[in-house]
Formats: C-alpha cells, structure tokens, sequence
C-alpha cells in the first residue's frame, strides 16, 4: 500500500524509489522504538479537553508544570484525553506559526514535562502540516538559498492566474519576500505572511514532515490533528483544496502510522462543507479515523437562538460514520471561531447573515473571507460559545441553562465529544485580549493566573463554579452510559421544531427544548429511567418540557 500511495503522489521514478526507501528505514527504525500499547478503538469513555499548553500559569514555574497541578485537581476525574493546541516555538497566531517542530516552547517547559503528562492523560498534539513560520531555520534557510532547503516552499510568478484557488482569508495569496541574492521572491502564503506554505510536491519536504509525524508518535501522541490539511497540495488551475494528492499523503500517513503505532489516531481539520469533509475518511480504512463535526457548533447555536431545530434536525438524520472504524470529533467551542462555511448549503445565506448580524450586535466579533469575485462573507464568529448562546443583558440563570442544553446535544450525538477549556470554565469573551493584540480570536483565548482560577471555580454560586460544576456530572455521566458509544445507531425523532430529540442504540431517548416555552413530546407509556435525575418515570401521558429543559431517558 505504501508503494502505491508513493508512485501515486511521485510520477518520477527517480523520486519514488528515493522516497520508498528512506521511509522503509524509518517504519523499521521506529517499530523497534514503539513498543506503548494504544487503546485500540474508542468508547463512550473518551472525551476530549481541548486547551494550550499555558492555559494557566503562575510565577517562576513552567506553564506545563501548572496546567499539570490543575488537571489532577479539577480535570482529571472528567477528561482522560488532552488536546494540547500547538506547544512549539512559534512567532504568530497564538501556535500556528511553528518555528521548530520538534522543540517545545520553553516557556512551557520541554519534552520530559510531555511525557510526564502523559502518564495521566492520553494526548493529542497539533501537527501544523501545512505551513510554517516565516522565522523558521527552514525558511531562512530558504531565503539564504541554502541547497537542503531549494523547492521547500512556493515561489510563485506573480502574473500567474491564481483566481480558482479558495482562499480562506482576506490577506494576499503571495507574499513578497527577499532572498540573501536580493531577489524577490513571491511566497505561497494561505492563511498570512508568517505561515509559509510548504511545498509537498518536492519529495524531500514530504520525507522531513513524515520525520516530524514519527517524531510525534515517538513522544506519545495518541492522537495527531493534521491542522488546515485540505490545502497541503497546490496545483495551478485548481481550487487547491481537497485535491487528490492531499488524499493519497494523509493515506500515506495513515498507513505508516498503522505500521509504527496502530491504534494512532489521526484526525483531519477541514473547517469545510459536511460533503467534503466527510471525504477524510476514505473508505473507513485507508485515511483519517476522524474528522471534525464542524456543522456542529453553528447549528446548535443557530436552533439555540431562533428556537428552531428543523435544520439541526435535518442535518443530523443524515450524519452517521460509515464503519465501526471511523468516527466524527464533536465539539462546540474552539480556539477558533465558530466557521459559517460549513452550514453554507445547510442553512439559507439570510439567514446565516441574520445570526452573524444578531450576533454582532450582542458584542460577538467576525471574521471575513474573500471570495472569487472579490467581495467578502462572514467566515466564522469570534466569541466565547457561552456569549454567543446568549444575549449580553440576560441573567447567568438563563445563560447557564442555554449553554448546558447545547453540551447535552454535544455529549448525546453519535461522535467523540470534545470540550474547549474556555467552556468547562465558563469563560466570557475577552475583550481586553483583543485590544492587546488586535486578533479577533483571540476574544476566546483568555490564559489564567492559577491560584485565582482555583478561587472562582470553588466560589459557590459564581458562574464559573456552576458551569464547571454541571458540565463535570453532564460528561461523567455520559461516561457511563454504553448506549453514548461513538459507533452506536442514532435516530432522530421526528418533533416540533423547537425541540430536538434523539435515541441512541435504540435504549436511550435525549429530549431538548429549545426554546423559553414549554413544550410537550410524545414517547411511548412504560417506564423510564431518568439518567439525570437517577429516578423512574411511569409514563402515560406526553412529557413536559420547561424552557430550556432536557432530559435523558433509558426505556426499561
């Protein structure tokens, strides 16, 4: 398999027998190393906490040595996976720009604090795979026309008609840059002019990142998001998205890891259109194990603030993984916003512009992208996902509530559940940051001093201590509960539009309403076990629902 994927990619013969050699020497140096047993397959115990790696800090200690102090104390019991969001050198973008792909910040700490944590959690590490920094030894390298670095990234003719390429952001495609010769160079550049897109058509920069990707399994990674991998492959006269080589290379990776580690997970991050993201998965063996539910987040925000569901509903009947082998991560919140291009087809374009706009003007920041034509749409939502479920001048009653109805759909919906570390701590948007650093995002990228966060998450009817709180019991319950495994069916009832209903492997209906009105749905007489209540109920007539209210009901 791993011979075909290289003749696939590489036409040149010279190339693929350059590349089919050096990787057999790396798959047998690195089984040699590899002996960790992985969990082989997922199961409703896995849940996701997605956070930075100086999520909390205190001073004079290392960021990973305190984020470790407050995940035994109050994370833990809850989450038994970590996402560390990119934990490298970097010079923008909150991580995005790697310098060094296999050097940890030093500000956080470095690889031995890695492999203390994973002894308590399993991990999952970012692998930016499309691009790095400007300030990276390679692309200095580049520019000082050194031979190891020729071909490593995209100098572009400037003439060159590049109108089919999607473009993900308002800044240019090419940036200028000038070499050690004083030559300008015009850099293929997708997402800003610090994040130089790499050039996988030259064999040697696909060797070195699949160096990086064994690197990460050598260091622990159970899990290894492939960031922004829909535009690895660049090809003129193409949208340069999805193409077919970005396939056959995450094949490629996939297969490498199955020899090196199996039970390695890989999951693509394509922030597209439920069609073309689902398209990550292959068959169900041959690429991603998972993608991102990115449909997800805006949707249930969408039903939240409208009280309608028909969308939710009708998006959900159709989302169910295509083998026992592949899954979908499910979340709400993130260290980006929240994507509107992934309901664009789903969702009428008014009515999308109608909720950026309702959103806008209850304090939420936006994000554009630039189309075809020139002219720019909303590309994703910047706030906290509490805020945005939310109105500024609405009760902490009510906003908890809200928030807590959203995670019960995140928790209850066919998939792996991840929560964003902003949401378990109930974090606000964060102005003060976006005026320090001028990004939008970074309106849901807050850090905390530990010892007052300790404070306000034990502060008995702070907001904080509510939300963590309920949504602690909401993910340990779910835990629990064998009919929440990832691969079991999912049906989803047929309601009213302002309520959303599920059953999960045929045993266990979930019933939200989504609106400040209480609402009555129909379920068969007999006798239910209330999961969140932990008692039984004997029904005869349609349940009540109060505003805002769910319920988890086990037929018995």
């Amino acid at each position: 398999m791993i011979e075909q994927l290289i003749h696939a990619i590489y036409q040149n013969q010279a190339d693929a027998a350059f590349l089919s050699e050096a990787i057999t020497e790396r798959i047998d140096s690195y089984k040699d190393k590899n002996k960790r047993a992985r969990k082989q397959q997922w199961d409703q115990d896995d849940v996701f906490l997605i956070t930075y790696g100086d999520q909390f800090y205190q001073e004079e200690e290392a960021t990973l040595t305190t984020f470790k102090t407050m995940y035994q104390k109050f994370f833990s019991d809850t989450f038994p996976i970590v996402h560390f969001l990119p934990f490298f050198p970097y010079s923008s973008d909150d991580g995005f720009s790697v310098i060094n792909y296999e050097q940890v910040n030093p500000e956080l700490g470095d690889w031995a604090d890695i492999q203390v944590m994973n002894r308590d959690a399993r991990l999952m590490f970012d692998f930016v795979c499309n691009h790095m920094s400007a300030k990276s030894d390679w692309f200095i390298g580049y520019l000082e026309n050194q031979p190891i670095y020729r071909d490593f990234f995209i100098d572009m003719d400037p003439s060159t008609d590049l109108s089919m390429v999607t473009r993900p952001r308002t800044s240019p495609l090419l940036s200028k840059f000038t070499d050690a010769d004083g030559e300008v160079r015009n850099i293929w550049t997708t997402f800003s002019d610090d994040q130089i897109d790499l050039n996988f058509s030259n064999p040697k920069v696909l060797l070195r990142m699949i160096d990086v990707l064994l690197f990460y399994v050598d260091q622990g990674a159970d899990f290894i998001r492939l960031d922004a991998v829909g535009f690895l492959w660049k090809k003129i006269g193409t949208s340069s998205i999805h193409l077919e080589e970005t396939h056959q290379v995450i094949q490629l990776f996939r297969s490498i890891v199955d020899e090196v580690a199996p039970g390695t997970v890989l999951i693509t991050e394509t922030n597209v259109p439920h069609k073309d993201n689902i398209s990550y998965l292959g068959d169900g063996t041959n690429e991603a194990q998972m993608v991102y539910q990115f449909p997800l987040p805006p949707l249930v925000l969408h039903a939240i603030r409208t009280s309608n569901t028909s969308y939710l509903q009708k998006w959900a009947k159709d989302v169910q993984p295509p083998t026992e082998k592949t899954s979908f991560f499910n979340f709400l919140a993130s260290h980006d916003g929240i994507g509107m291009n992934p309901i664009r087809g789903i969702i009428d374009e008014d009515e999308i512009l109608a909720l950026v706009a309702d959103l806008e003007k209850e304090g939420a920041l936006v994000n554009y992208k630039q189309n075809p034509d020139g002219s720019l749409s909303p590309y994703e939502i910047n706030t906290t996902y509490i805020d945005a479920l939310s109105n500024r001048a609405d009760e902490d009653e009510l906003r908890v509530k809200r928030f807590m109805l959203a995670h019960s759909i995140l928790l209850t919906i066919v998939g792996i559940p991840a929560v964003y570390v902003q949401s378990i701590l109930g974090g606000r948007n964060y102005y003060e940051g976006v005026e320090k650093t001028g990004a939008n995002r970074t309106i849901n990228r807050e850090k905390y001093e530990a010892a007052a966060l300790c404070d306000n998450l034990l502060e008995v009817g702070s907001l904080r201590n509510k939300v963590y709180r309920q949504l602690q019991e909401l993910i340990q319950l779910r835990r629990h509960e064998k009919a929440f495994h990832p691969n079991t069916s999912m049906r989803i009832l047929d309601t009213t539009e302002k309520v959303f209903g599920l059953v999960r492997n045929d045993e266990v209906f979930v019933l939200h309403n989504m609106s400040d009105e209480a609402q009555a749905i129909s379920l068969d007489s007999g006798t239910y076990l209330n999961l969140l209540m932990k008692n039984e109920w004997n029904l005869q007539q349609d349940v009540i629902l109060e505003p805002y209210q769910f319920v988890w009901l086990r037929k018995k």
